[in-house]
């Protein structure tokens, strides 16, 4: 069986390599849906012998199914944000500390100690929503900053602005995470010249702007807030864990965590370095529910390891992936 343990003290992409299969023989055993996908794909533990044989879950189960690798009970669901009648995705969380240590970890690893920044939250359409993972994830950063100016902020524009002002002329570190469509409505009202702050987009308009392409995006924000790079992170619902960009919209991720990309032709096979496909994540932290999802992204990964996202699928693209209903 499978630990917390073994997962976040991973240090080699063998020993990666080699969690991750037996992950899936957990996951094959304990998750009757995924076991069933598999079986449509005509998979099993005697055949999936290397990482790429691994079938990846298109994450729309997500919205459809229970998605449980564990008998335990549920400590808590996030769920997605989406527009009136829309159907959102469900995470049922079994062990809350999972998440806790995967998020507190990779934050360590990219960004070192949370107790030397102050943490300031701009993130309205997710605050004004229940079961929202990425406000439990920057909640409990604000709570491990210990510095009474970090918080969050939701309309009042005005107070954010002084403080950030304040913040970053006192030479204080500051982390600024906002969703994207209301890091732009701040720099419409005031335009900075910011030394100590980083600023971390964690995408998407919420239909509140038309969608940019990043270099685009970027580009005005690094302008607004006078910055040279503007970072990010790239997470969801349905996963456990996050992987970061410094700059330039090139991603890394943690050493639990990894992504493949899939033929946009053919979703069960994979294309090379420098192409573009579908992403799929392996998220080892997901060890409860399904640690292999095939996203509605559009990427292409680096010999590095390191990988960009272009964009999404329209429905209309996603070809392969016809096993959709169980």
């Amino acid at each position: 069986m499978i630990t917390a343990s073994d997962i976040f003290n991973i240090a080699s992409k063998k020993e990666f390599e080699k969690i991750t299969l037996k992950v899936f023989r957990q996951q094959y055993d304990s998750n009757i849906i995924y076991q069933k996908f598999c079986a449509l794909l005509k998979k099993d533990k005697q055949n999936v012998k290397t990482v790429k044989d691994i079938p990846f879950l298109p994450i729309q189960f997500f919205k459809t199914h229970k998605i449980v690798s564990s008998q335990e009970p549920i400590q808590v669901t996030f769920t997605s944000s989406g527009t009136t009648g829309m159907v959102t995705s469900n995470h049922h969380v079994i062990d809350l500390s999972h998440y806790e240590q995967s998020f507190r970890q990779a934050f360590s690893q990219f960004y070192g100690n949370i107790e030397d920044y102050t943490i300031i939250a701009l993130l309205p359409s997710y605050l004004e929503r229940e079961g929202s993972s990425l406000i439990y994830m920057v909640n409990d950063l604000i709570e491990g900053s210990n510095n009474p100016d970090s918080g969050f902020y939701l309309h009042n524009y005005a107070e954010l602005i002084n403080k950030l002002t304040q913040l970053d002329k006192s030479g204080e570190n500051v982390l600024l995470i906002g969703v994207t469509y209301a890091l732009l409505d701040l720099i419409e009202m005031q335009q900075f010249q910011l030394k100590n702050t980083i600023i971390m987009e964690t995408g998407g308009m919420k239909g509140k702007r038309r969608e940019m392409i990043r270099e685009e995006l970027h580009e005005i924000l690094c302008t607004g807030f006078g910055v040279n790079e503007i970072h990010s992170e790239y997470g969801m619902t349905e996963l456990l864990s996050q992987a970061y960009s410094l700059g330039n919209g090139v991603f890394e991720c943690p050493p639990w965590m990894d992504i493949l990309i899939r033929d946009t032709e053919d979703a069960l096979n994979y294309v090379g370095y420098n192409k573009t496909g579908g992403i799929n994540v392996i998220d080892l932290a997901n060890i409860n529910s399904c640690s292999f999802i095939a996203t509605q992204d559009l990427g292409k990964k680096y010999s590095n390891q390191s990988f960009e996202v272009l964009g999404r699928f329209d429905n209309s693209d996603i070809r392969g992936c016809n096993l959709m209903v169980l």
